[in-house]
């Protein structure tokens, strides 16, 4: 079958893929399109619970979001809608704003949506996607396993028909374990009896759509044993019909600007994240292009859709992503075709909803945010290959457990920004030694048999040279100095060297200094063309000495040895 042409990148992509549709891409497209559409309807149910909204609302915002990513989309097997990790936000801004109002929590929800949509739409602009990388993905994974946390501890009294206190998770499970002898029996073993299913289902049968049995599990027991009567919350009345467009109430985001800002800035870095790393996975499995300030483009569309139409926040769904693209879908018609059949089932078959007892929307709640947020094998991963990303994790679940979900993405952006200052700016400066018998220079931590040059200090630089590295350089050099016996010279290995600044020039020049009250010849080698310019434009290269800047380091260590009036293997000369 003809592949996808590759097109370039439009306002509307999507009318690029129609020019070159092939008629035999419409059959995979529709298909996938109502598959998806099968998997997303119960999980935004699910969604829209987390975030405390009407659960139809959930169904507008994957309806907006499915048909405006098609149109301005340039990725093909993207599936857009509802989270399980925007909704945990979105709930902590209603939380942290106060709103106990199910009317008012939907409006606000609304409005932190439309918000991060306009900062999409601010990012695409100014072309800065590249923002969202200053989110880790330990933090992302620490942020996340803690709102899932948060989240299954808030849907365990809809399992038992139990209330609960606490200003935070821990709070709330300890008051949640007092109940426990005041559980509704019927509701627990709904609630049982749903967590088994869908678990069950994962585990035995992985390609069988466990939400949609779950709900339609939940609607027939509801209907057959009339568990209403016997004492068993239902969701309660789940309209049809399509919601018209409404921007939210003024006033009360403006009463709570700080918060909706903050949710703003928290929904753009974890759903750009996630967008951007999928749209890319997808269009190199595919051979086609992708702009990621498209993407941007297209997230910040469909969030405002959103939220215009009294939605959730929207970003991709690997999962349902990952069933389009198997599915068949080649071209964005796949997503239309999705929010084509979320809006035939708010006009036909919303009101079926109604009847869905609690504990089961609680089951299909957890089942979502254990197995698309609680990643074990990510936090193994972490502590077996970096323990101190391992840790960031674990503080950004901590974070989030004790002061909320909002605040765990404060203290996750926070987390990342010390590591990424701490990484800049304490690079690596390993001494090297050559291995025996060629003219290799390794790092004599990794290999203790190779030979250190006696009176000559070989030290290779890794990181950019500028304000805030420029004195960590010269602090090793004087540590070289004062610790390597009988010390001629210096052979600084500038390879890892890419970027110097007018800080770093001068620093260089220090350095010269540094050496030549030491009695020290100092020389650089693998020096950069681009680095050495700046060098030279400040008159360093013309201190250091153009004789002292050497093409590798074994050159320079053998230019040293000569200097000295030592042969090349450290014999007097």
């Amino acid at each position: 079958m003809k592949k996808p042409q590759q097109s370039r990148i439009t306002v509307v992509p999507l009318a690029d893929q129609l020019r070159s549709y092939h008629r035999g891409w419409l059959r995979g497209d529709l298909i996938a399109g109502v598959t998806v559409a099968a998997l997303i309807v119960p999980k935004n149910l699910g969604y829209a619970g987390i975030a405390g909204i009407p659960l139809q609302n959930g169904l507008y915002a994957a309806a907006a979001g499915a048909i405006v990513y098609g149109i301005f989309g340039s990725c093909r097997q993207i599936s857009m809608g509802p989270s399980s990790g925007l909704a945990a936000v979105a709930a902590s801004a209603v939380l942290a704003a106060g709103i106990t109002s199910e009317q008012d929590a939907a409006t606000f929800v609304a409005g932190i949506t439309l918000a991060s949509g306009i900062l999409f739409l601010l990012l695409a602009v100014l072309k800065m996607g590249w923002i969202a990388q200053f989110l880790s993905r330990a933090v992302v994974t620490g942020f996340l396993f803690g709102a899932a946390i948060d989240v299954v501890i808030g849907e365990l009294p809809k399992l038992t028909g139990t209330e609960v206190t606490g200003s935070n998770p821990i709070q709330e499970l300890w008051s949640w374990l007092g109940t426990l002898g005041e559980a509704h029996q019927t509701t627990v073993v709904v609630g049982v009896i749903a967590l088994a299913v869908v678990f069950g289902l994962k585990a035995v049968a992985p390609r069988v759509p466990g939400a949609l049995v779950l709900v339609v599990g939940g609607l027939l027991a509801a209907a057959v044993f009339d568990l209403g009567a016997r004492g068993v919350a239902l969701v309660g009345d789940v309209p049809s019909g399509l919601p018209s467009p409404e921007l939210p109430d003024g006033q009360l985001m403006w009463d709570n600007v700080g918060t909706v800002a903050l949710a703003a800035v928290a929904l753009v870095l974890i759903g750009f994240s996630q967008t951007a790393g999928d749209a890319r996975a997808f269009a190199a499995k595919h051979r086609y292009q992708i702009d990621i300030n498209q993407e941007s483009a297209a997230q910040s569309f469909a969030n405002m859709a959103a939220g215009l139409f009294k939605g959730m926040p929207v970003s991709t769904s690997l999962s349902a992503s990952s069933l389009n693209d198997h599915s068949g879908a080649k071209t964005g018609v796949a997503s239309l075709t999705s929010g084509a059949t979320v809006l035939l089932t708010l006009l036909f078959l919303a009101p079926l909803f109604s009847n869905l007892p609690k504990p089961v929307l609680a089951a299909l709640i957890i089942e979502a945010v254990v197995m698309g947020m609680m990643n074990l094998p990510e936090m193994r991963r972490l502590a077996r290959v970096q323990r101190f990303d391992f840790w960031i994790a674990v503080a950004a679940i901590v974070g989030t457990l004790i002061f909320g979900v909002l605040a765990g993405v404060i203290i996750g952006i926070g987390l990342s920004l010390i590591w990424l200052i701490g990484v800049a700016t304490h690079p690596e400066m390993p001494a090297l030694g050559r291995e025996r018998g060629t003219q290799v220079f390794r790092e004599v931590d990794g290999h203790p048999g190779d030979e250190v040059i006696p009176g000559i200090a070989v030290i290779r630089f890794d990181g950019g040279l500028f304000f805030a590295t420029a004195d960590a350089l010269e602090d090793r050099l004087r540590e070289a100095i004062h610790s390597t016996p009988d010390l001629t010279g210096i052979v600084l290995d500038c390879a890892g060297i890419n970027f110097v600044d007018s800080q770093g020039v001068a620093k260089m020049a220090d350095i010269v200094d540094l050496a030549n009250e030491a009695g020290v010849t100092l020389r650089l080698a693998r020096l950069k063309p681009a680095v050495r310019a700046i060098l030279a434009r400040d008159g360093a290269i013309e201190r250091i000495g153009e004789d002292k800047i050497h093409g590798n380091i074994f050159r320079a260590v053998q230019a040293e040895q000569a200097a000295v009036g030592k042969g090349p293997d450290n014999q007097p000369g």
